[in-house]
């Protein structure tokens, strides 16, 4: 739009002045060399501005022609160029589809036409990636290095190389130059940063990490939390050499980040150690109200050394009462009544726990219930059986990995603060169960041995042997009749008798049915006269059950009637 006002004013002007020039005509009058030209103002202004534009073609048909040379040059590398870039097109486009060969012709096309072009010589090396030709892609990013502009762009291509090779101190080195040469990088801050954390280089990493939250690369919330994590595993590092050290780490650490629950433990831990009990419960409490974790509990009934079950008893009274309803808290507390041996108060926790998240560690404490307050060894297996099947307690799981014990890093892929405190995905868990009942089943005839109690009348069990089974049980063996049968204790020459099945109530399960399996196989001649089991009210069976029933444990009272004699099952 202001260009069209410049144009109508410079014509309104050129007209103004035309008029202006018309209104005052007059005569030039030009003598040189005897010759006199006279003409008017306006014809000699018309003649003069067409002899302006005649000299300009001139002049411009002139510079055609002499630069004519270098302009067919200018349109022959033009036109090459245009080929060039269409074949870099269609070299990427080949390359998104994973087409390797068209990729290959077309980059080596986009060189050959485009010399100095960086995204030829990158697609020519991204062409031999593709193909699964590592020494030509790691020749040509080597190429790179000694061109300025594409240096940071060869360093890239050699540190893919080097991880996908599995070599971690090349790919460290090309990251780091890659970190030095471009500041701010987003790939080579990180994978520095990363490799730092696995190398345990814990202060080189909290330098990789305030340079990158200074270029930006991650947010004010990511990097409170992940200098916390670093924090942690340098106060874990310096524990052992250097408390005071490591105790100041860990409270700047639990500052930064208050739900993360080892580095509140470890404060806690130092602060103990240095008796300052005060400062150590309050950064449990202040921890667990967030986040309520076993350590934590453990850590603050240990608080102070020396106190008796009873003081950790009402110290974890205190904690729990912080965030009721937890499960965490529930099994310390459970925990610590055992010790204290206050059955009642350990009963109640973990009935509930049992009731609503039935894990491992819930049954193997109501089992250490059952052994520290009767001594009831079927009870005990009971539980440990079914602890067997109950689904797995929480644990620390960073991308598939299962560890004990809390890591900064993950070891799998080396990201920084990857473990979280929840219930793995356990596989083959079918499988496993089977081959523990299995061993379980081996040790059965030793474990009924070594603790069967005398008794008046004992139910007799006989083990069976596969061997004689099979030896009285040939099928060339003609069958005895009824009245040789019937007539065989008066000849005296009764045959051995083979080894029966264990006694059962009715409702034995498989296991039962096995064991008798062999027996049921003999001559009916071979088998001895069975006898009545005789009950027995206040002997258990200890026999590891499948599947238990879900009570928290033997509340009978005296008025109840005994158990049923024989096996208990639970199918």
């Amino acid at each position: 739009m202001i260009r069209v006002l410049v144009f109508i004013a410079v014509v309104f002007a050129v007209a103004l002045g035309a008029s202006w020039v018309a209104d005052r005509p007059g005569v030039i009058t030009l003598d040189w060399q005897g010759y006199r030209i006279e003409t008017a103002l306006m014809t000699a202004l018309i003649a003069i501005a067409a002899l302006f534009v005649a000299v300009m073609i001139g002049w411009g048909l002139l510079r055609t022609i002499l630069r004519s040379p270098d302009i067919a040059s200018r349109f022959f590398r033009r036109r090459r160029r245009e080929r060039g870039y269409e074949a870099l097109s269609r070299g990427l486009v080949s390359l998104g589809l994973g087409d390797a060969p068209s990729a290959r012709r077309y980059a080596t096309e986009a060189s050959r036409l485009l010399k100095s072009e960086p995204a030829a010589s990158l697609l020519l090396a991204q062409t031999a990636q593709l193909a699964g030709d590592r020494d030509e892609a790691r020749k040509r990013f080597e190429a790179m290095l000694d061109d300025p502009k594409l240096k940071p762009v060869g360093l890239h291509g050699l540190f893919v190389e080097a991880e996908r090779l599995g070599e971690p101190v090349a790919a460290r080195h090309y990251a780091e130059e890659a970190a030095s040469l471009v500041p701010g990088l987003p790939w080579a801050g990180r994978a520095v940063l990363g490799y730092q954390a696995m190398a345990e280089d814990w202060q080189a990493a909290l330098a990789s990490l305030e340079r990158n939250y200074g270029a930006k690369l991650i947010d004010k919330k990511t990097f409170r939390r992940h200098k916390a994590v670093l924090m942690t595993a340098r106060a874990l590092q310096l524990e052992d050499h250097e408390p005071d050290q490591a105790r100041g780490l860990a409270l700047d650490a639990h500052g930064l980040a208050p739900d993360l629950v080892p580095a509140a433990v470890v404060a806690a831990r130092l602060s103990s150690r240095r008796g300052d009990i005060r400062k150590a419960l309050k950064v449990v409490e202040t921890t667990w109200k967030l986040e309520p974790h076993p350590d934590l509990a453990d850590a603050y009934a240990h608080a102070r050394s020396g106190d008796s079950a009873h003081d950790r008893l009402a110290r974890i009274k205190t904690l729990i009462a912080l965030r009721p309803n937890s499960t965490a808290g529930a099994l310390a507390f459970g925990a610590v009544a055992i010790e204290a041996r206050e059955w009642s108060m350990a009963r109640e926790q973990l009935a509930g726990v049992v009731r609503s998240h039935p894990t491992r560690r819930a049954c193997l404490l109501m089992a250490e219930l059952e052994e520290a307050e009767h001594g009831d060894r079927g009870r005990v297996r009971e539980w440990l059986a079914r602890a067997v099947r109950a689904p797995a307690d929480e644990t620390w799981v960073a991308d598939g990995f299962i560890s004990d014990e809390w890591m900064p890093v993950s070891p799998v892929t080396g990201r920084i603060d990857a473990f979280e405190w929840k219930v793995p995905a356990v596989l083959n868990h079918e499988e496993t169960v089977e081959e523990i009942d299995e061993a379980l089943m081996a040790e059965l005839p030793a474990i009924a041995a070594a603790e069967k109690a005398p008794e008046p009348e004992p139910v007799k069990v006989i083990e069976a042997a596969p061997d004689t089974a099979k030896a009285e049980a040939k099928p060339a063996e003609p069958a005895v009749p009824k009245e040789r049968r019937e007539e065989a204790p008066a000849t005296g020459a009764a045959p051995e008798p083979a080894a029966p099945a264990r006694e059962t109530a009715p409702g034995n399960g498989s296991a039962s049915s096995a064991a008798a399996r062999p027996a049921q196989s003999a001559p009916a001649a071979a088998r001895p006269q069975e006898k009545p089991a005789t009950p027995r009210s206040s002997e258990t069976i200890d026999f590891p059950l499948k599947h238990m029933p879900d009570d928290p444990g033997p509340d009978m009272d005296e008025d109840e009637p005994a158990q049923k004699p024989g096996f208990r099952f639970f199918n």
